[in-house]
């Protein structure tokens, strides 16, 4: 990590080698366009391996095995912090982004709960807030005390709608994703913050797929990010603005500012704030990267017959495209992608037992059917990312056209 690690840790590391494009890359090549938990960025990667034999101890401890893991914990800290824009007093770990997401309504709304218990959120929040929201309202019989409120076909959130649900008497708890991580279109966070404010409320703002990716979210009383986002290790951000009422009803006073029971494991923190500083060196220009991929991919799957391609098309993350076509389950595109030595992902919530279609596209009333989500990795993550994606391109409409054909159903 620059300026983390000592200095006889420290080494010049030469860049990964850019792999041959085109058709003389070996046919049996994987390509990955399923970032959304993706590999370390590369110098993150040596960071965390260094960290490993000199950050191993419990930074509680006041040997000097401790005090070293301490010394860079808060440097750790520090990194983060000042990338956000807060101070590292504001800023937590927790052992990952979902689990951080949970901890900050949890926080928000015990803080509150002399006030009200009622939960506000968008219908295509992350399962860490649905989830939960809905189990708290079941549990005491009470489906007025978590409030979904509607988004257009775009995945946007409807303002009127949320104004709305914030001045129902008892809501303690506004929870909104900065962007959706699967169709990449980003919510109006300024005019939903300052309704929210009408009422008193905080807005506890979900950040992990976007951070490191996009700018960083300015409004927001709770802020939650997931260190994979931006090429770091699993690792959840927790960050509660000074001022805002927060409280955890498990809370330790030595742990993480009383926002975790478990202390970070200080080699997953360094790697997470090389991995920061290493993207933001470069987000800048892997944006317009990787903005002008997704178009590419956006363009070919618009002209496949009975497909759509979801979400804003110019208001978005710079890394996220989804589309649907119909005739064909996600599953099976998925899988002919992967034949073909793509790595791509669907957007449905599939498992073995259940057909239950994405509750974002759901939500969003578009196509569920058929559902493929590509996350670009970064540049550093994968040089031949634009080759990738040429490929990909090509393939994409053979491939839905193929899966189809096995179906009997063609292009209808």
């Amino acid at each position: 990590m620059s300026g983390g690690l000592p200095d006889d840790r420290q080494h010049d590391r030469e860049p990964a080698p850019v792999p041959t494009p085109g058709p003389t890359r070996s046919p049996g090549v994987r390509r990955l366009l399923d970032a959304s938990s993706g590999p370390l960025h590369p110098v993150a990667r040596d960071t965390l391996q260094a960290a490993v034999e000199i950050g191993w101890a419990d930074p509680a401890r006041l040997h000097a095995e401790g005090r070293r893991a301490r010394a860079l914990l808060d440097r750790s800290r520090e990194i983060v912090a000042a990338g956000l824009g807060v101070r590292p007093t504001e800023v937590s770990f927790l052992p990952s982004g979902p689990t951080a997401l949970a901890r900050a309504v949890d926080g928000v709304a015990y803080a509150a709960r002399r006030r009200g218990a009622r939960t506000v959120a968008s219908a295509v929040e992350h399962s860490a807030v649905l989830v939960p929201g809905r189990a708290r309202a079941a549990a005491a019989d009470d489906a007025s005390l978590f409030a979904e409120v509607a988004v257009d076909p775009l995945g946007r959130l409807d303002l009127d709608a949320w104004r709305s649900a914030l001045a129902v008497p008892g809501t303690v708890v506004a929870a909104l994703q900065s962007a959706n991580g699967e169709v990449g279109t980003r919510q109006p966070l300024g005019a939903a913050r300052d309704a929210a404010a009408a009422h008193r409320t905080p807005l506890v703002v979900d950040a992990t797929a976007s951070l490191g990716r996009d700018d960083v979210p300015a409004d927001w009383d709770v802020l939650v990010g997931d260190a994979r986002s931006w090429g770091g290790p699993p690792l959840g951000v927790l960050v509660v603005r000074e001022g805002v009422r927060w409280h955890w009803s498990e809370a330790r006073a030595d742990v993480e500012h009383s926002r975790a029971d478990v202390t970070p494991w200080v080699p997953l923190a360094l790697a997470a704030a090389e991995a920061w500083q290493q993207t933001t060196a470069t987000r800048a220009a892997d944006t317009q990267v990787t903005r002008a991929l997704v178009d590419d991919i956006r363009r070919a799957a618009s002209v496949v017959p009975d497909t759509e391609v979801v979400g804003d098309p110019e208001d978005r993350l710079p890394h996220v495209v989804t589309f649907s076509s119909l005739y064909v389950d996600g599953e099976a595109v998925v899988g002919a992608f992967d034949a073909a030595g793509f790595a791509v992902a669907s957007g449905s919530a599939c498992t073995s037992s259940t057909l239950e279609p994405s509750h974002v596209l759901a939500a969003m009333g578009v196509l569920t059917h058929g559902n493929v989500r590509v996350t670009l990795p970064l540049p550093a993550v994968s040089p031949s990312l634009a080759d990738d994606v040429s490929v990909f391109t090509a393939a994409l409409a053979p491939t839905v056209r193929a899966v189809r054909d096995q179906l009997g159903v063609g292009d209808l």
